[in-house]
């Protein structure tokens, strides 16, 4: 697909035809029964089970390949999941344009974006709360309160 078609496919004026995530005989029959775990737009994003679903108990954990699969990811975090976005894989300039999103995205929103480890950011909605590993006997000097 040349650039000025992919252009046109992302700006939404052509239909998008590119083929090269999908096999049809693989995905033909929409989300995988018995291994409980439903596929959501794009068999790069994985969301929990229908029973963390009832609970509203879910995560998402996007691995994009493009700019194009940031629409995933917004899908996601607009229906109130934290998604966790691992960028290892992209090049620098598309990550930029990523993070760039996530971030306009939580903002929008009102939620929270917090880089987890390099390259790794975790979206947050604005009703969720992240709680830190510290222990909880530990002063703010480091160490250990022996009272």
């Amino acid at each position: 697909m040349g650039s000025v078609r992919k252009a046109s496919a992302w700006l939404g004026l052509v239909e998008d035809n590119d083929e090269r995530y999908y096999d049809d005989d693989e995905y033909a029959g929409g989300a995988q029964t018995g291994t409980g775990q439903a596929w959501v737009t794009d068999p790069r994003v994985q969301v929990a089970s229908e029973a963390a679903e009832e609970t509203g108990r879910r995560i998402a954990t996007v691995t994009p390949d493009s700019f194009r699969d940031a629409r995933a990811i917004g899908e996601l975090f607009r229906d109130g999941v934290p998604v966790i976005v691992n960028l290892t894989t992209m090049d620098p300039t598309d990550a930029k344009r990523v993070v760039d999103f996530a971030a306009g995205l939580t903002f929008g929103l009102r939620g929270s974006i917090e880089r987890v480890a390099t390259r790794v950011f975790l979206l947050t909605p604005a009703d969720t709360q992240v709680v830190s590993g510290e222990a909880a006997g530990r002063r703010a000097d480091g160490f250990f309160n022996q009272s």
